[in-house]
């Protein structure tokens, strides 16, 4: 499984060669809701298959479905769904995102992917990661108020302590022990303390491991606040090694395997609600103060224009606002259109991912935490 945090924008909005298949399902987490996913899948494949037979005849077609049919008869992964599905696939490329809000049906070929749907997800305001952490191994989760998912373990990466040490339990145990007197008849520390000693030293070097990767691997590409969620007596020993300016103050003091996902997210969001309010309360503060300035507006044409040319410093969309038509990439004029029509997509997707191409940042918000009525405001660069 793939990570929509470390893809997105920079892997899913890369040039690639044509034929680019974008499929998006909603699916079910429990029997026997999710039994008609992998039906409805196979019907989804087979419209790709058609729009590939009238666009794209002469490439391999039946090479190109290949991971789309093997996902169809993948029946664990159908076991464990979601609330939505993307898959995207290219020549030499495959992505399976599980999703944690549910997608309308949807398939396109092109030449390029079809990801916004994904953007109004990996863009969203209320989205944090947990640190799961004890003194033999770590996990990462991700999530929003509505759902929370354990992350793939980091590629090449160890997942417990003694990987990371290069030791087995029976060797540190070992080496560990000492007792009674020494040769010159001066005592010794006792065994256990001793022990105690070198298992902190061996907890403190996994957990400043743990710190980079984590920094490097999630936090430095997601941009998200990151909760530790540990027993009470890790979390002095791991803050006083940590790096990572995204781990916040509060923390969930209690190890998460004793947790099911349910209940982990609970207390996640009991943290993150009010970073997350104070968050949007910001973003509202300063395109206020950038409008007065004349370096924000809400008007959509005037944002687009922007957009094209690179001044878009911030962009906020509202959540469920739809608004049907393209934006012209070079000029930045839009036009209007029926998005009941399949080939028609949203302005305010297509202005999101002009922005993030520009290196600007999108912030899905909901509505009622909007500071306009447009749907949509911009706060420049200059």
């Amino acid at each position: 499984m793939h990570s929509l945090t470390h893809d997105y924008p920079a892997v899913l909005l890369a040039e690639r060669e044509a034929p680019c298949l974008s499929l998006y399902q909603p699916t079910h987490r429990q029997h026997p809701d999710n039994v008609q996913d992998p039906l409805r899948f196979r019907n989804l494949v087979k419209q790709l298959a058609a729009s590939l037979r009238k666009q794209y005849p002469a490439r391999d077609i039946p090479a190109l479905l290949r991971p789309f049919d093997a996902l169809a008869e993948d029946r664990d992964f159908w076991n464990h769904a979601g609330d939505g599905l993307a898959v995207l696939g290219a020549p030499d490329f495959f992505r399976v995102y599980k999703l944690q809000r549910p997608v309308a049906e949807l398939t396109v070929v092109a030449d390029s992917f079809h990801a916004k749907p994904l953007m109004r997800i990996a863009q969203s305001a209320d989205r944090y990661q947990i640190l799961g952490l004890n003194r033999h191994a770590f996990k990462v989760f991700e999530g929003n108020r509505d759902a929370l998912v354990e992350l793939p373990p980091i590629g090449g990466m160890a997942q417990t302590a003694d990987e990371w040490l290069g030791k087995d339990g029976d060797a540190r145990e070992g080496a560990h022990r000492a007792y009674g007197q020494d040769g010159g008849g001066d005592v010794t520390r006792h065994g256990t303390d001793v022990k105690q000693d070198a298992e902190d030293r061996d907890t403190q070097q996994f957990f400043r491991a743990v710190d980079a990767a984590v920094l490097k691997h999630c936090s430095q590409p997601s941009g998200q606040p990151l909760i530790l969620a540990a027993l009470p007596q890790h979390h002095h020993l791991f803050r006083a090694v940590s790096t990572n300016r995204s781990l916040i103050a509060e923390a969930i003091d209690v190890d998460p395997d004793a947790l099911s996902l349910d209940a982990l997210r609970e207390r996640a969001w009991q943290v993150m609600q009010p970073h997350y309010l104070q968050r949007l309360a910001g973003l509202v503060e300063s395109f206020g103060a950038a409008a007065a300035k004349g370096r924000g507006t809400d008007g959509l044409r005037a944002i687009a224009e922007a957009a094209v040319g690179g001044r878009v410093e911030t962009l906020l969309i509202e959540a469920e606002r739809l608004f049907p038509g393209h934006i012209d990439p070079t000029s930045g004029a839009i036009t209007t259109a029926n998005l009941a029509h399949p080939d028609v997509d949203d302005v305010l997707d297509d202005l999101g991912e002009i922005v993030l191409r520009k290196s600007g940042e999108v912030i899905v918000v909901p509505a009622e935490r909007m500071p306009t009525n447009t749907g949509v405001a911009a706060i420049y660069r200059y």
